[in-house]
């Protein structure tokens, strides 16, 4: 048997939360405890507790995600959180944004097979791909970096206004109070953290909520931004 025998019954709770996608989380939770325990994107020992940790605890963030939006997941690996709040929220544009090879492989061949139409795979790292994608209105992330670190990858991908969203844990409250003067000099007007899933998972998700004004990543990424868009259509207009 492969590792696939480990995985638990999808709980209750999963019903409730992916409605008329549940058969594709299953389906999901299935290709992670095969294929991303063979290929090393998660652990064996994860695959036992695979719905409460991950796909649960990834799924509730759509409760902080307006409607509508677009959405770059950084660093998404094996798809957290980007698959579960894909499957949960159809109204919204992913784009999941990973820059090792066979972690896109992986991803590409989930969001074929599930038919996530609305998720876009890509592969690079988040400074490699300002300015060539378009900005989003929220970026998420879930055990990437510390939060400083994060958010000089992921704020600089928000459109003005925009809000980055990291899943943490015990160390929420600590990481956003080391990270405040990094935060304020990166754009950064308002922080927060929210706590999601009340009744589906516990504890409950802790959400880092990082909102920004009108220049996202500060005044130098705002120049690297816009240097990027200028050597973009310059090489349009060569093509």
């Amino acid at each position: 048997m492969t590792e696939a025998a480990e995985l638990p019954p999808a709980p209750k709770q999963a019903r409730e939360v992916f409605g008329d996608r549940f058969a594709d989380a299953v389906r999901y939770a299935e290709l992670l405890a095969e294929a991303g325990v063979q290929r090393g994107l998660i652990g064996p020992r994860e695959v036992p507790r695979l719905w409460e940790r991950h796909l649960l605890n990834c799924a509730v963030l759509s409760e902080v995600v307006p409607s509508g939006v677009t959405v770059c997941d950084v660093g998404s690996g094996a798809g957290l959180p980007g698959i579960p709040l894909a499957l949960v929220r159809e109204d919204i544009k992913i784009t999941l944004l990973e820059p090792l090879l066979r972690r896109t492989t992986f991803l590409t061949e989930v969001v074929e097979l599930l038919g996530l139409d609305h998720v876009t795979v890509v592969r690079g790292r988040a400074e490699e791909v300002m300015g060539k994608l378009p900005p989003v209105h929220v970026v998420t992330a879930r055990a990437v970096a510390p939060l400083d670190r994060l958010a000089t990858w992921g704020i600089p991908l928000l459109r003005p206004y925009g809000e980055m969203l990291a899943l943490k844990g015990d160390t929420a409250e600590e990481e956003l109070k080391s990270a405040s003067t990094a935060l304020s000099k990166l754009g950064a007007v308002e922080t927060s953290i929210l706590h999601v899933g009340e009744g589906i998972v516990d504890p409950r998700s802790t959400v880092v909520r990082v909102e920004v004004g009108e220049s996202p990543g500060g005044v130098r990424f705002a120049a690297k931004r816009a240097k990027a868009a200028r050597t973009g259509r310059a090489r349009r207009r060569r093509g």
